[in-house]
């Protein structure tokens, strides 16, 4: 299938929060799953005395404080989870390999999605890593509409994932791609760029004369599974690495199937405040630095991810 322009932007990451809820969350806190990753368990480093080979690039509040703080919502394996008491996954991972280029501790803190990046916004974090896709609305702020809702932020770039199906085992359905949704039920989680990409589907069924598509929203990318496992909603739309994981793991193998989409394939980047522009050239030098030395494909392929490797950080590449 050949993504629309439309598509390339919001189904992408696919988790990406919509932009006018996150105007709203910057009055919100995040929730205290509070840091649960085996970083926590790592003393600061001394600003004096680190030899870290970028720890210099970073602003001096972060290395006077030897942690940086992450906003991330823990629910979406296998990007970020909870297992065994701690938040473990693919960016979890690649913080670690940040870590030793940076001399500093990525403190993960688990809060609602469409609440990251106000939080991040009010202080309350550093910077966001939950899978977040980097589009051009939520570098400039804009909402929907195109409307000026917020300040924006900078993403640098780390992971290229498409959209991914996720439908009930033996594909009842005959699911194919998103055209096949035509006229049909599908769930997804609320304030996700998957939310957005169904009403753009629904629409693009309108004008070819097809059924528009019936969404369900859920709190919860879970109770948007849940809901295709009973037989209420024919998909639930996600990223093409969650997917391809539910299928794998949910009930031994047996409750579900991944559709990937390849050609719509979009960024997640890690989320920076305009502002801070040092902590945001010092996160693309380390990356950049993983993906020379390893240590960020190695990231990847702990989890079956090594598809979505990128080959360099970019700063603001998404469309």
């Amino acid at each position: 299938m050949t993504a629309s322009t439309t598509r390339r932007t919001t189904a992408a990451r696919s988790r990406i929060a919509a932009v006018g809820a996150i105007a709203v969350a910057g009055a919100l806190t995040l929730t205290g799953c509070g840091d649960q990753t085996d970083s926590a368990t790592k003393s600061p480093s001394s600003a004096g005395a680190n030899s870290a080979p970028l720890f210099s690039k970073l602003p001096k509040k972060i290395q006077d404080a030897g942690v940086i703080k992450v906003g991330t919502d823990a629910t979406y394996a296998p990007m970020e989870f909870t297992e065994g008491g701690k938040i473990v996954g693919v960016d979890p991972d690649i913080a670690k390999a940040l870590e030793k280029q940076l001399g500093v501790t990525f403190k993960f803190e688990s809060g609602t999605f469409d609440t990251l990046i106000g939080s991040m916004q009010t202080g309350r974090s550093d910077l966001v890593m939950s899978s977040l896709t980097d589009t051009k609305a939520r570098q400039e702020g804009l909402d929907e509409k195109g409307a000026k809702t917020g300040a924006g932020v900078d993403f640098v770039d780390y992971f290229s994932a498409s959209t991914g199906i996720l439908v009930k085992k033996g594909n009842p359905e005959g699911i194919k791609t998103l055209d096949d949704l035509c006229g049909k039920k599908v769930a997804v989680q609320r304030g996700t760029t998957y939310e957005d990409s169904a009403k753009a589907q629904s629409e693009k069924c309108k004008k070819d004369g097809k059924g528009e598509v019936s969404i369900e929203s859920y709190p919860t990318d879970a109770e948007a599974q849940t809901r295709v496992k009973a037989g209420g909603a024919v998909a639930d739309l996600n990223d093409s690495p969650v997917a391809a994981y539910i299928a794998k793991t949910a009930g031994g193998g047996n409750d579900f199937e991944a559709i990937a989409n390849p050609t719509d394939a979009g960024l997640f980047g890690i989320a920076v405040d305009k502002k801070n522009t040092e902590l945001r050239d010092a996160l693309k030098a380390a990356l950049d630095a993983t993906i020379k030395d390893g240590t960020y494909k190695a990231a990847l392929d702990k989890w079956n991810a090594g598809s979505g490797a990128v080959t360099e950080a970019k700063v603001n590449a998404g469309q």
